[in-house]
């Protein structure tokens, strides 16, 4: 029999990949963020891509046109359960996106459910009754945390996983027994990405003061990594032969290491380094757009129309309009209204 599966909150599709690498058909995904569906689409083109809010889904119509449907995959909203937000106040309508995975659930009546949070989603103050919903559909739980690290992932992402089943009890699972991958596996220390000095007069002195406190743990000669908007107490760095720390939606690693003409370098972790972190291969697409892109592209331009507005044409026009708007062509003179001209 071949599983088909249904991708809830599915984001760029990282649950999706895994479960079709372990044989599973991803039938459709759910998502609000359009930028997901672009991704998914390019690398699920097979799978129905739905956009928008899970609570506007008539899930009764949506069963009845996908038809059978064995597993369910489930990532609900997480900021407002994780850490990493601080001391920010909390939405509870975000967290109670979770009682979606239960109405889907009974719509489509799944043998599996694979719900995956936070490990503090287990606080959350409606966590017993969100249990209790899905077992009164007559599901059996097992909840397990599980860390990346421990499957073969040269990251340490600990994760709350909540395993339903409607005709057993789950399987426990377990780690693998192997030696945990090392992010200095997967980071670049070579002149494929470009490299700016450690020191420079606008380089922030929170950074310098990371990067001196793993100089003083590992000396001079050693690469390693700065890591940023840590909450963890471990200075703001770490070193490159253990698992990177959990990535987030941020920029938060950094890569330093000697360089003989400006004594150390450093630069941002790229995302093909990113995606391998993540256990991703990278046959996986992500040449959708994001933000970071599209202010780029836009600089480009803007920078393309600077230069446009140099050519000799565009300056004998603007040095025309300054005369005739202001009738004093004298003022050209200046060096101020040149540049103005020609800008």
């Amino acid at each position: 029999m071949r599983v088909r599966g249904l991708d809830l909150f599915c984001g760029a599709g990282g649950s999706s990949w895994g479960a079709r690498e372990a044989g599973v058909e991803i039938v459709a995904a759910i998502d609000l963020w359009p930028l997901a569906g672009e991704v998914h689409d390019a690398n699920f083109p097979e799978a129905e891509f739905i956009s928008g809010r899970l609570e506007e889904v008539d899930v009764t119509a949506l069963a009845k046109r996908l038809g059978r449907i064995h597993l369910i995959l489930a990532s609900p909203e997480c900021t407002n359960h994780s850490p990493a937000k601080g001391n920010k106040p909390r939405c509870e309508q975000s967290k109670e996106t979770a009682f979606q995975v239960v109405r889907f659930a009974e719509a489509f009546k799944p043998r599996w459910l694979i719900v995956e949070n936070v490990v503090n989603m287990r606080k959350w103050s409606r966590y017993s009754e969100f249990k209790s919903s899905l077992e009164k559909l007559g599901y059996n739980l097992r909840e397990q945390v599980l860390n990346a690290a421990q499957f073969g992932v040269p990251q340490s992402r600990n994760r709350l996983f909540l395993l339903a089943d409607n005709q057993q009890s789950p399987p426990k699972l377990s780690p693998r027994k192997s030696k945990p991958k090392r992010i200095a596996d997967v980071v670049d220390l070579n002149g494929k990405y470009a490299w700016t000095p450690l020191r420079r007069p606008n380089r922030a002195k929170a950074t310098l003061e990371r990067a001196k406190r793993g100089f003083a743990a590992l000396g001079k000669k050693k690469p390693f990594l700065l890591v940023y908007y840590g909450s963890d107490g471990c200075g703001g760095w770490q070193q490159l032969n253990r698992p990177l720390r959990t990535i987030t939606t941020v920029d938060r690693f950094a890569v330093v290491k000697p360089d003989p003409t400006h004594g150390h370098v450093m630069r941002m972790l790229q995302v093909p380094e990113l995606k391998a972190a993540m256990g991703m291969p990278q046959r996986m697409k992500l040449e959708s757009e994001t933000r970071r892109d599209r202010y780029a592209r836009k600089a480009a331009r803007r920078t393309e129309r600077r230069l446009a507005m140099t050519t000799p044409n565009r300056a004998l026009h603007c040095w025309e309009a300054e005369t005739t708007n202001r009738n004093s062509p004298e003022r050209l003179d200046r060096p101020r209204d040149q540049h103005r001209a020609l800008r």
